[in-house]
């Protein structure tokens, strides 16, 4: 079950960067075409600057994920038990010891991202550090570590950063021809505002649907894979009954919540179609159920 899902994972990641990469060629195409008015330099500008976006989206996105959310390195010195607990988990796992980072807030969460368990990173909040104990904290880290070796860190991570490209575009387009006040050519200004309206349109459409592409299935997968791991099924319940009910809504950029493993946006979370985790509720009869 987890090589196939695996597999999946892998298309996943390819479908996404495919869908990605011609909408923003799309988007840089018409951009460029109202400035150049060549249809051959604008696609090879369009072309380029997708090309670009993929490769720094897929080399560099956990750097990105780790800046917008101002996490910084939990050094052994200063978190000696969470790195202890790491490493014994990654021999359990058969994982490299991924990067650790730290949140400062008092909220209690943790995600994983990177492109692959070669270059993962873990990353914890401080409040989740201050509230746990070693068996609830390792609960967490075997979940994310379950990520990690599933691959579900490659399309999250890879889906965010590719969305946050389109929809910064869309935003440049809208912005442009709403206010450019350049009439030289009436039919290509009107060409522009419609193609600008679709995309302002399809935009947040678009980063919804690729949200919800990436199943919630995956949690409830991670929190069996992490029983694996951790060899203690308690530890980890006792950890998601206190994120859900000492838990607080904490800061972070909104297209990175479903990196987490409860919803740092929320508070108690519901299952519906929209939502990017299934409820805790629902995790919790889950792991109960495992044998």
């Amino acid at each position: 079950m987890i090589l196939r899902e695996v597999r999946r994972n892998k298309l996943k990641t390819g479908f996404i960067i495919t869908l990605c990469f011609a909408f923003l060629t799309l988007v840089v195409y018409f951009f460029s075409l109202f400035f150049v008015h060549n249809v051959y330099i604008a696609a090879a500008i369009g072309l380029s600057f997708a090309f670009i976006s993929a490769f720094a989206s897929y080399y560099n996105s956990d750097k990105m994920i780790l800046s917008i959310n101002n996490a910084r390195p939990a050094t052994r010195e200063e978190f000696l038990q969470l790195n202890v607990s790491l490493e014994a988990l990654c021999i359990s796992a058969g994982l490299p010891q991924p990067k650790i980072y730290v949140m400062e807030t008092d909220a209690l969460n943790a995600f994983a991202t990177g492109r692959n368990p070669e270059h993962s990173v873990v990353c914890v909040t401080t409040g989740l550090l201050n509230t746990l104990n070693k068996y609830e904290l390792e609960g967490v880290l075997a979940h994310e570590l379950s990520h990690i070796k599933n691959y579900d860190i490659l399309v999250s991570t890879i889906a965010i950063v590719m969305v946050g490209f389109v929809s910064i575009l869309a935003d440049m387009l809208s912005y442009h021809f709403m206010y450019s006040n350049n009439d030289n050519d009436n039919k290509a200004g009107a060409i522009m505002m419609l193609i600008g309206l679709v995309f302002i349109i399809l935009s947040p459409i678009f980063a919804t649907l690729l949200k919800l592409a990436i199943s919630r299935n995956r949690e409830y997968l991670a929190d069996a894979s992490a029983v694996e791991i951790a060899r203690n099924k308690e530890g980890l319940i006792s950890a998601l009954n206190k994120l859900e009910t000492a838990n607080q809504p904490m800061q972070v950029n909104k297209a990175t919540e479903s990196l987490f493993i409860v919803n740092p946006l929320k508070g108690k979370e519901k299952d519906s179609f929209w939502s990017t985790h299934p409820s805790t509720a629902n995790r919790i009869a889950r792991l109960q159920n495992i044998q």
